[in-house]
């Protein structure tokens, strides 16, 4: 099996580690294709693998006792999942799927567990990350609850940029509409608002930004905090 080597690795965690403390764990990771879809975790089934993303996007699902769906964060290059996995919790809290498709580099979880336990280096990044994760969800809540679908919208599109290389990302409506919990019409008719302004360009299962700093600056106060926050939290950990 040929180890993974530092330089070439896109996930920004794995990076982040001294060179010396990647070296220890690097025969424990293993890279995986990821189609779109992929479920990665289940609510109450045991964690197999524990990923560290190198491209893709890969969604955490909240779902009500009577079935409703809502995207609560999602993940790219910028963390690991399924955060439970932290907590030294064997069975998955969350429902987690591929959203758009990429790779990761997969650990399982008894090793992660170890590494958590021994790499003092790993613990580190890890829990670093799960804090800004855990910003990112109390402003997903907050912008649920305060914010018009426009904003959410250019909000979600913002979030998918940051972790896609390019300017396209291929996305149904019907999958917007089921990640902000709205009606399929109102995500077609904010796609088209966005549009017109000139921020996006939509087309069937594809959207491109075409203007970002005036796509950013329509969104306001709905994007911007978590992503400064991950900034803060990230730099200079070593």
């Amino acid at each position: 099996m040929t180890l993974p080597v530092q330089s070439n690795v896109k996930n920004k965690l794995l990076t982040m580690l001294p060179a010396d403390d990647f070296r220890q764990i690097a025969p424990e990771l293993t890279y995986v294709d990821l189609r779109r879809g992929t479920v990665l975790a289940s609510v109450g089934d045991p964690i197999e693998h524990v990923y560290f993303l190198a491209s893709g996007i890969g969604s955490l699902v909240t779902t009500t006792p009577s079935g409703l769906q809502a995207e609560s964060g999602i993940f790219g290059y910028d963390g690991y999942l399924p955060t439970t996995a932290m907590a030294d919790v064997e069975l998955s809290s969350h429902d987690i799927s591929v959203q758009l498709p990429g790779g990761a580099y997969q650990m399982t979880y008894n090793s992660f567990r170890k590494w958590m336990d021994t790499n003092r280096s790993f613990s580190k990044v890890v829990l670093r990350s799960i804090e800004a994760f855990s910003i990112q969800l109390a402003h997903t809540a907050v912008s649920n609850a305060v914010h018009d679908v426009d904003q959410r919208l250019a909000r979600w599109l913002l979030m998918c940029h940051d972790r896609v290389s390019g300017n396209e990302i291929a996305i149904t409506h019907l999958f917007i509409s089921r990640m902000l919990a709205v009606r399929r019409p109102s995500v077609t008719t904010s796609l088209q608002t966005l549009e017109g302004n000139g921020f996006i360009k939509s087309e069937r299962s594809l959207i491109t930004i075409r203007n970002r700093p005036a796509l950013q600056e329509f969104a306001s106060d709905a994007y911007g905090r978590p992503e400064r926050e991950y900034q803060r939290l990230m730099s200079d950990l070593f």
